[in-house]
């Protein structure tokens, strides 16, 4: 019998030791704002560590849902996990969603950076969180004075006791991503209020007190055009509206304390935000912040499989020394470092984007750039989560593969944020879009002041010939919209790494002249592993390969 016993891996504190996340900050925010970020950074850092804790030594929960009480009475009443029942009392204690709507063009950077540091501890309670931000959002952009001054202070609350979840309905058995096909009908009864009927399919925040839901107003056309955006309220006092039928929770590969519900609306009352139409178009201003948070999320997921496979690494011996110590092994955590440091820059630099656009802040080709890199951020980094968090949990070896390790989880979470807000095909087409018109200008105009000044000129003259090719491609293939298609997930992937390699390059600058070297190197290994990804399309070959 051994008596050796492997020491687990254990999480430094999340903030006080991410360097990229405090370089960021001490770059781009003034110093004032900097300082008064602080605490609640700490303290978010603090509780994502005594999370990580309390999730590796005890039995993870799963929501439970209890459709009937014991006296017959349908209640549809949803337990949840701790870290979500403290969820509220967090969020708004540390302004999580609340900081992003101060006004102020750093806003959205100073939120994304609370979302960064409470992600992974919330046990995905952040997925409702984004929904409720993008629901702040859209009901700013409708103007409807009566729902802003309804719902807005509670969705900004610093309060918990007031503060409420917003969900975001929009998916449907027969749609998915293809919204036309919405099945849900608005009737307006005799008193003139609008009721909501039919069934969504994935309502992720159903445990919240309102929601934004797509319907077809009675009478009105098919297609996306005629569907019509519309604001309910969940609660009646403490009980759920009896017009919300929640028919099941689904058992999905992830996310699992996520409560993930299918609903039944049978009349619920709704209020519509804007004209009776043109629904997809008012959800656009909340795509623009769930994508962010999407992206944003994705990048802490990968922050954490890095570090627990950093430390593991310091602590795991074999073949006579430490295994970090191991040439290949290095290289490899070199490598995820490198990935996860570019993809950190453009997610973060998409959040510091969208405040600075909403504050009328930005340059001239800004607004045009966050509408480029918005699609592009959320599908790599939806990608690139998966396969670092994959490579983490072979640092550990069969412990990876081990439930009470805690490790497992890892990478079922990160399946979600190539799923979420749009698949990488829906995103790559949705790239396409943002290029119309004025192509790769403002990416252009971006890289060159990014990579201005920039002592390492091999990177960037790569940057420089990937985004010619990327430019030739486009023109090559101008004429023919299904061979754009069909090459939109390359060109999309090799946009997104152009743009993380010239932010990196960005950081390495300011960082080297504070004598700090690993930016540089980060951006060095970086663009060692390509940035060209475009490829050839072969439609005759494809149809080979589906017959």
């Amino acid at each position: 019998m051994t008596g050796f016993l492997q020491d687990p891996a254990q999480l430094a504190h999340p903030y006080r030791s991410d360097r990229v996340l405090l370089s960021l900050l001490d770059r781009a925010l003034p110093a004032d704002r900097r300082a008064a970020l602080d605490a609640d950074l700490d303290a978010l850092g603090a509780y994502a560590q005594l999370a990580w804790q309390r999730a590796s030594t005890s039995t993870r929960r799963k929501p439970v849902l209890t459709a009937w009480d014991a006296w017959g009475r349908r209640v549809d009443r949803i337990e949840l996990t701790t870290a979500w029942q403290e969820g509220p009392g967090l969020t708004t204690r540390h302004a999580v969603l609340a900081a992003g709507h101060a006004p102020s063009e750093h806003a959205r950077l100073e939120e994304f950076a609370r979302v960064y540091l409470y992600h992974l501890a919330s046990e995905f309670y952040t997925c409702p969180l984004a929904m409720t931000d993008g629901a702040a959002t859209a009901l700013k952009a409708s103007g409807n004075q009566a729902l802003i001054r309804r719902a807005l202070p509670h969705f900004l609350s610093r309060d918990a006791a007031s503060f409420w979840l917003s969900g975001q309905w929009m998916t449907e058995n027969s749609g998915g991503s293809d919204v036309g096909l919405t099945e849900t009908i608005a009737r307006q009864d005799a008193d003139g209020q609008w009721r909501l009927y039919g069934r969504k399919w994935f309502s992720s925040a159903v445990v919240g007190e309102a929601a934004l839901a797509l319907a077809r107003p009675e009478g009105a056309g098919s297609g996306a055009a005629a569907l019509a955006l519309f604001y309910v309220e969940t609660m009646d006092g403490e009980r759920r509206r009896p017009e919300l039928v929640i028919d099941r929770l689904k058992d999905k590969l992830g996310t699992h304390e996520l409560p993930t519900a299918e609903i039944h609306l049978e009349g619920l009352p709704a209020w519509p935000l804007g004209e009776l139409a043109h629904g997809v178009r008012q959800v656009a201003p909340m795509l623009n912040v769930t994508r962010t948070w999407n992206a944003v999320c994705a990048v802490a997921s990968m922050a954490r499989a890095i570090s627990l496979a950093r430390d593991y690494a310091s602590r795991r011996r074999a073949f006579g020394r430490p295994v970090i110590e191991q040439p290949l092994h290095a290289r490899t955590l070199a490598d995820m470092q490198a990935e996860f440091e570019g993809a950190f820059a453009l997610a973060f630099e998409v959040a510091h984007l969208l405040g600075r656009v909403e504050h009328d802040a930005a340059a001239p080709h800004e607004a045009a750039l966050l509408r480029l890199l918005t699609p592009l951020a959320k599908l790599w980094t939806g990608k690139l989560a998966v396969k670092l968090c994959s490579e983490a949990l072979e640092c550990f070896g069969g412990a990876g593969y081990i439930e009470d390790t805690g490790l497992p989880q890892l990478l079922r979470d990160a399946q979600v944020y190539a799923i979420w807000e749009g698949t990488t095909n829906v995103l790559s087409l949705d790239s396409l879009r943002a290029l119309a018109g004025d192509h790769l200008g403002p990416l252009r105009t971006a890289v060159r002041g990014w990579t201005e000044g920039s002592g390492e000129a091999a990177a960037v003259s790569l940057i420089g010939t990937t985004l010619d090719a990327a430019a030739a491609w486009l023109d090559q293939h101008a004429s023919d919209r299904d061979s754009l298609e069909a090459g939109a997930r390359g060109l999309a992937f090799t946009l997104a790494r152009c743009a993380g390699a010239a932010l990196l390059a960005r950081q390495a600058r300011w960082s080297g002249e504070r004598d700090d070297p690993r930016p540089a190197a980060a951006l060095r290994r970086f663009a060692s592993h390509g940035l060209d990804r475009l490829v050839t399309p072969n439609s005759a070959d494809t149809l080979l390969l589906l017959d």
